[in-house]
């Protein structure tokens, strides 16, 4: 009997932990935070992002980029939209811009930021952004990321520019897309200023019109009149809140959104003095001592994770959403700022898309380890998300991205076709910064400018600056690449500029051939 007993008591426990066991939750959710910088070209940083360190590589000091990278994996051929709006409405929402139409900067409500143009009208794009509401003119409704998230679990954190949707519209408070905190964004896509002595104000620069106080920072009150630099700012409550989630005992997503490296410049007095010790031109020290302090800020999180005891459950990724701004150059030479590549912001040439990207996952990504596959930036919602353990979600929006997970995991991927829709005006109205279209597809990559109906084909693994044009001679392959790249637009339903001559859409690419 007694054995019996024993027996019976023995299989009672074994029952017991097996259920336990079964009520487990499966997955532990990791902490994420995606540290996205405006306006950051490919080389503002110490790290190489191309085969070797640049001079202009040289003239940063960015270590806990190095730290984070020696970490995970660096992305070399990572790629973003011209401009802002764009490749943050790309990144929320899992779309190409061709696609959601938020195709240049907003910030107004109906109003377009489109430049001047001679030859061409801009189409009418969605100048009101992304919306979580159907039905809100000029405007994408779509399902955000963010919400996708908090509906899994996770504490959301927005720190810093939104940029979403224009004023008056719901997305202009990332509260309303998803987030569960909101730290100083709404729809400007720059600062009145990055000092709290100026109260983070457009007010110092405004000369009584208070139609540029919409620049102001809105949220940090509590900061004005003190001597700090806004990026400090941001960084100090974004800790805040992180520990409010760890209070709560729940997985975080903090989209830790820098205003800097955007204009206008200012000077940080924590790093500022030895850039202009060593000879810099005062403006282009006072975008090093940005460039620092936004690297500082990453590394304050990442100690804040690590004194935490949650480095092997966080996984944070770092990338820009758009080429360096090219009126700051070395010497006074603009266009030296971004080499070697072309141009900068507001371009489609290499200079104006092609993004420093790192990505750091415990436990999968190798330390120190290289990616040069392509990314564009609406892959960043599909592997957030996976990355998250959320493989099931609903979205009235299509999805365009593709996980990039498999090469963290050191797989390579099937061969890419990445497309750029930029059918606009941005502030500059010369050669490199017009409307166009442009399609890489491995060493290849061709530009379609709308402007003048002309077209660039460069092999970008052999020349990255894009100096030599290969169209001449090798007329079949950009006859491939544009039918391609005509069968993506009307795939993503784009929208054409008009020619003022005849009234008439701009030609598609195939159509030339």
């Amino acid at each position: 009997m007694k054995k019996v007993y024993n027996s019976l008591l023995v299989y009672v426990l074994l029952c017991c932990i097996m259920l336990l066991s079964c009520s487990k939750e499966p997955f532990e959710k990791p902490n994420i935070i995606l540290f996205l910088v405006d306006d950051m070209g490919w080389q503002d940083t110490s790290i190489p992002f191309w085969q070797e360190k640049t001079s202009i590589n040289q003239g940063f000091r960015t270590p806990n980029m190095e730290k984070l990278a020696a970490k995970g994996m660096k992305f070399t051929s990572a790629y973003a939209c011209p401009v802002c709006s764009p490749t943050r409405v790309s990144l929320m929402t899992g779309m190409n811009a061709a696609r959601h139409r938020v195709t240049n900067w907003t910030l107004r409500k109906n109003a377009s930021n489109d430049g001047r143009n001679d030859k061409l009208d801009a189409p009418l794009w969605n100048v009101n952004g992304l919306s979580p509401e159907q039905g809100i003119e000029r405007t994408i409704y779509a399902k955000a990321l963010p919400e996708i998230l908090r509906e899994n679990g996770y504490f959301t954190i927005h720190a810093g520019k939104a940029h979403f949707g224009a004023q008056h519209t719901p997305a202009s408070d990332p509260m309303a897309i998803g987030f569960d905190v909101n730290i100083a964004g709404n729809m400007i896509g720059g600062p009145g200023s990055y000092l709290g002595l100026q109260n983070f104000s457009a007010a110092w620069r405004s000369a009584g019109n208070e139609a540029a106080r919409i620049w102001d920072v809105p949220g940090l009150d509590k900061y004005h009149g003190e001597d700090i630099f806004l990026t400090e700012a941001l960084t100090v409550e974004a800790k805040k809140t992180l520990q409010e989630a760890l209070d709560q005992d729940k997985p975080f997503f903090l989209y830790m959104s820098h205003y800097a490296v955007h204009v206008p410049f200012a000077e940080d007095k924590r790093f500022i003095q030895q850039y202009k010790d060593a000879g810099y031109e005062p403006r282009e020290a006072m975008y090093a001592a940005m460039v620092e302090g936004m690297d500082k800020s990453l590394g304050d999180l990442m100690e804040f994770v690590e004194e935490n005891g949650l480095s092997e459950n966080t996984i944070i990724l770092f990338m820009s959403d758009n080429g360096g701004l090219t009126n700051h150059g070395r010497d006074g030479k603009p266009e030296t700022h971004n080499l070697p590549l072309r141009y900068g912001k507001g371009s489609l040439w290499e200079g104006g898309i092609r993004e420093p990207m790192i990505v750091c996952q415990p436990g999968i990504t190798e330390p120190g380890s290289v990616c040069d596959e392509l990314i564009i930036i609406e892959d960043f919602f599909p592997s957030v998300l996976e990355l998250a353990g959320i493989n099931q979600y609903n979205t009235p929006q299509h999805i365009d991205g593709h996980s990039f997970i498999p090469l963290l995991k050191g797989q390579t991927g099937p061969q890419k076709t990445l497309v750029w829709h930029f059918p606009n005006f941005w502030s500059r109205n010369y050669d490199g910064y017009g409307p166009g279209s442009a399609i890489r597809k491995g060493e290849w990559k061709m530009i379609y400018t709308h402007t003048n109906e002309e077209f660039y084909l460069y092999n970008i693994r052999k020349d990255i600056g894009e100096q030599h044009n290969l169209i001449e001679a090798n007329r079949d392959i950009a006859a491939g690449l544009a039918g391609e790249l005509t069968d993506h637009l009307k795939k993503l339903n784009a929208q054409m500029p008009t020619r003022k001559s005849d009234g008439k859409p701009v030609p598609w690419p195939d159509t030339l051939f």
